[in-house]
């Protein structure tokens, strides 16, 4: 079952209401834009993912083209869209990955269901999960689990990896976290699989997460007309801490440092900070996939 993270936070942030044009830039299942609709507003939604555009189409004929419209599009495609409809009142977006592509074996996402080691979110995607576990030498796939993981144990599990495979290659989702469970010693007592940072990262490379969000986050200033809000969810540290970053510099109207004698303007000063946000005690007890979810919002100021 498909939650949305965070909603009521959401629509506070966005503050969706009649005449308003609100992006969502990741659909999902379309919990966030629903919601968003029967607040009023018109939405316009993208997904890489064809499961979800076909979702998308049952609420495109259940609210008509005139209030909600779904095209299978990147986020990062967020400039081409704001373009062709005059900019936005909101824009949202729900970083990581949904719960019908976890939950979907054949989609090779969890470690937690036997499937193939895949984890494209966008099924005509050029890599594989299964790619870098059977090619990338051991020096490139530390520095994979290191960078998108934060794994402290990435050459204990590399090596392990690497002498597997030497044997046979890996083409499935269990039989790469159970060798990664025995490769680090088991749980030792953590609430987290020890595969858990492991195929975080595995999947951040295959679908070039960071990149999209990179690029989708640079584009957001133009996109959004004056007074319009931003909403990003992110569910790990490297997303949050990127959206931080772009969100803090151009939300400072002065430039302070040991360069400059006094402040000077910041030329990319164009955000008030809205503020951050996470789940309510009460919200995880229903839904605890929400745990590590954090919410940053911007209003465009001129």
């Amino acid at each position: 079952m498909h939650l949305p993270v965070l909603l009521d936070e959401v629509l506070s942030l966005l503050q969706a209401g009649p005449e308003k044009l609100i992006l969502d830039g990741t659909f999902g299942r379309g919990g966030h834009s629903r919601e968003l609709l029967k607040a009023g507003a018109r939405v316009i939604a993208l997904d890489q993912d064809p499961e979800a555009v076909e979702a998308g189409k049952e609420l495109e004929r259940e609210w008509g083209q005139s209030r909600f419209e779904i095209k299978q599009m990147n986020f990062k495609e967020l400039a081409t869209v704001a373009n062709e409809k005059g900019g936005f009142d909101g824009i949202l977006l729900d970083l990581g990955v949904s719960s019908p592509q976890l939950d979907t074996a054949e989609r090779g996402f969890s470690f937690q269901k036997s499937g193939p080691l895949d984890m494209r979110m966008n099924p005509q995607g050029s890599r594989t999960a299964a790619e870098a576990v059977n090619h990338m030498n051991e020096g490139e796939l530390i520095q994979l689990l290191r960078d998108f993981g934060g794994e402290k144990m990435a050459p204990a599990i590399v090596r392990a990896i690497s002498r597997a495979r030497a044997e046979k290659k890996f083409n499935n989702t269990t039989d790469l976290a159970d060798l990664i469970e025995k490769a680090v010693g088991g749980r030792r007592g953590s609430k987290l699989h020890p595969a858990t940072k492991t195929f975080q990262a595995l999947r951040i490379w295959v679908n070039g997460e960071m990149e999209a969000l990179e690029e989708a986050l640079h584009a957001i200033p133009t996109a959004l007309k004056i007074g319009g809000r931003l909403a990003v969810i992110s569910f790990h540290e490297l997303e949050d801490r990127l959206t931080k970053r772009f969100i803090e510099s151009r939300s400072q109207a002065e430039i302070i440092g040991t360069r400059y004698a006094f402040g000077q303007p910041n030329p990319d000063y164009c955000f008030g900070k809205l503020g951050r946000f996470q789940p309510s005690e009460k919200e995880l007890s229903v839904n605890p996939r929400a745990r590590s979810a954090r919410l940053r919002g911007a209003e465009r100021i001129a």
